[in-house]
């Protein structure tokens, strides 16, 4: 049953991640599953690239929703700040969850964040990518 989003936070990570999945594919990701959750996590996008998985948590910020930053300056902004320690464990018991249930717990992976600035207004988006995140 797909994941239904309700309130207006919800309805924007949405977007990001539909944005996020679409920027993927156009890197030659194979994706493999969108919101994999367990009571004690979830992980919004897993994908595959040249023989590895991805585990991508997508982070979105929202043109509207920030005042005193601009569309021009959002890479000053860091929202993977708000990867905080209870979340990347939350994220490494997710993981190995999936591993372990897919028979791939001896394949090689890694952590990323895709971070989608967002102008609902403009429609436009732009993406920050941060590689292999330390759970």
């Amino acid at each position: 049953m797909p994941k239904v989003f309700t309130s207006e936070k919800q309805k924007i990570g949405e977007i990001a991640e539909n944005i996020a999945v679409r920027f993927l594919v156009k890197q030659d990701f194979l994706i493999l599953d969108r919101n994999y959750t367990k009571k004690w996590g979830e992980i919004d996008i897993i994908a595959e690239k040249t023989n590895k998985l991805y585990f991508i948590e997508v982070k979105s910020v929202s043109r509207e929703t920030l005042d005193s930053v601009t569309y021009e300056t959002m890479d000053q902004y860091k929202p993977e700040d708000n990867m905080h320690p209870w979340k990347l464990k939350r994220m490494a018991r997710t993981i190995q969850t999936y591993l372990l249930s897919k028979n791939l717990d001896e394949k090689e992976w890694q952590v990323d964040l895709l971070v989608v600035f967002l102008s609902l207004k403009d429609k436009n988006a732009k993406i920050k990518v941060v590689n292999d995140i330390i759970l």
